[in-house]
């Protein structure tokens, strides 16, 4: 398979890489900065710079023209103020189905938040950020010509992976590491019976494959 993954340079987006790469498909990460080109070849990725805050949806499609797959795991940052939650989180996400909707592209998987909502309320960056999220996340379960899938991990850690995890629409809330969330964006990748299913993810006691497999078709 050809996968295109929006925000190549994220710490999700570099192991779902690494692990594509190894699989034997074609990946390509989409980066904004050009120095972070060697990370990805590094992780076995071909990198694509392009801005995602200021392309057009058609310079976004020329990029997704012939993949099987598209991730979105682009992400503003921790860092980032609460103006680039909007043009990042959910700007960007919108962009990037729009774009795979011109492409033709129908299978899409997004790194969603675990508490996204759209009608999340504050002003604080984090809540910003939560209402972004759910934003985008209301934008892509609309489109009917996407196969899509939601992926909402609890808290991100660096541990290494177990390969273990809960993966259910409401799991609760919980720790997962970033090596997990990415074995289950590659096992979602190659279960389209998963389309149409928003899932939290956090560490649990079923192997990866079998926790798709038990919410695929639900």
């Amino acid at each position: 398979m050809r996968i295109v993954i929006a925000g190549g340079h994220g710490q999700i987006a570099l192991r779902l890489e690494r692990l594509l790469a190894a699989r034997g498909d074609e990946v390509a990460g989409i980066i904004r900065k050009p120095e972070q080109g060697d990370d990805l070849r590094a992780a076995g990725a071909e990198p694509v710079v392009l801005d995602l805050e200021s392309a057009s949806v058609e310079e976004v499609a020329q990029q997704l023209r012939g993949a099987d797959g598209a991730v979105f795991a682009a992400g503003a940052g921790p860092g980032s103020g609460t103006a680039r939650k909007d043009t990042v989180d959910r700007g960007a996400a919108v962009l990037f189905a729009d774009a795979a909707v011109r492409a033709g592209v129908r299978r899409f998987v997004v790194v969603s938040s675990m508490g996204a909502d759209p009608h999340h309320e504050g002003d604080g960056v984090f809540d910003v950020y939560q209402r972004a999220k759910g934003e985008a996340d209301a934008y892509v379960q609309g489109l009917d010509s996407l196969d899509w899938t939601i992926l909402r991990p609890g808290a991100l850690t660096d541990d290494a992976g177990t390969g273990l995890v809960r993966l259910e629409a409401r799991t609760g809330r919980g720790p997962v590491p970033r090596d997990d969330v990415a074995a289950v964006l590659a096992e979602l990748l190659d279960s389209p019976a998963t389309s149409g299913l928003t899932l939290e993810l956090i560490s649990g006691s079923a192997p990866v494959a079998v926790a798709v497999k038990a919410v695929a078709g639900n």
